[in-house]
């Protein structure tokens, strides 16, 4: 288990907290693992029957820690982050993500495999894979559409608009929005009355509104290949250097 992926149990609710605060909680292959680890654990568990995914501080997560992201991820089986995305997808319980506060990249992609969002009122989310060179993943190029609409998710995913927690809520992207006071009990509230819900008919009820779909699997496979060449790509290597260089980036 990563020390920055802190899992506690309150009666019959699991709670995973991204704790990365000074890396505004990046995520690593160790964090995506233990992550991955802890979702399949409360699968199993017969004593836990919801699952919270939130962060740590002013941040829910600012996406993968590119430094250590594009180490040994090309051409490996199966990497870390989509053990993590399948763990997600496939689970037969209800996860929640309770969004703190900035949901960026992954943060926001996997709000799309969880069951339900809700958020704190600052919450903001945002998905600059073009800007950084590469490509959407979790099959967000895909769920996001589906959620948002084709037009909204062109302005995310293209334009590299952020929405705000209202916004994200009138689209459809998340199911709540909390005041700062309210946020906290709201979700411990939430969770535990899901947890108490007959087991057997929440599974069944999940497993019928994931199944409508085609098949998510092949088009995050499609997107994964993709991203892993950009990661190998001239323009991949320039919007980093222009990030380290604190300049604009000149593609060819």
């Amino acid at each position: 288990m990563s020390e920055f992926i802190v899992v506690t149990q309150n009666e019959m609710v699991t709670t995973l907290t991204i704790t990365r605060q000074d890396k505004k909680n990046a995520i690593t292959k160790g964090m995506y693992s233990a992550m991955a680890d802890a979702i399949l654990a409360y699968g199993e568990d017969k004593t836990s029957r919801a699952f919270v995914i939130t962060g740590a501080g002013d941040m829910f997560t600012s996406g993968n820690d590119i430094s250590d992201f594009t180490t040994d991820l090309v051409g490996s089986e199966k990497p870390p982050v989509v053990r993590f995305l399948d763990a997600l997808r496939d689970c037969p319980k209800p996860i929640i993500a309770a969004v703190n506060a900035h949901a960026i990249g992954i943060g926001l992609t996997m709000l799309l495999h969880c069951d339900l969002v809700y958020a704190h009122e600052s919450a903001t989310f945002g998905a600059p894979f073009v800007k950084l060179g590469v490509v959407p993943e979790a099959a967000s190029s895909m769920l996001l559409p589906e959620a948002v609409g084709m037009a909204v998710a062109n302005d995310i995913l293209l334009a590299g608009r952020t929405l705000n927690a209202q916004e994200a809520l009138d689209f459809g992207l998340i199911s709540r929005v909390f005041s700062d006071t309210d946020f906290k009990p709201s979700i411990e509230a939430l969770a535990h009355s899901i947890a108490g819900s007959a087991p057997e008919s929440m599974r069944k009820s999940k497993d019928l509104i994931r199944n409508y779909r085609g098949n998510m699997t092949d088009h995050m496979n499609a997107e994964f290949s993709d991203f892993a060449d950009q990661l190998k790509s001239p323009e991949f290597a320039e919007s980093i250097a222009a990030k380290m260089q604190k300049r604009k980036p000149v593609y060819k």
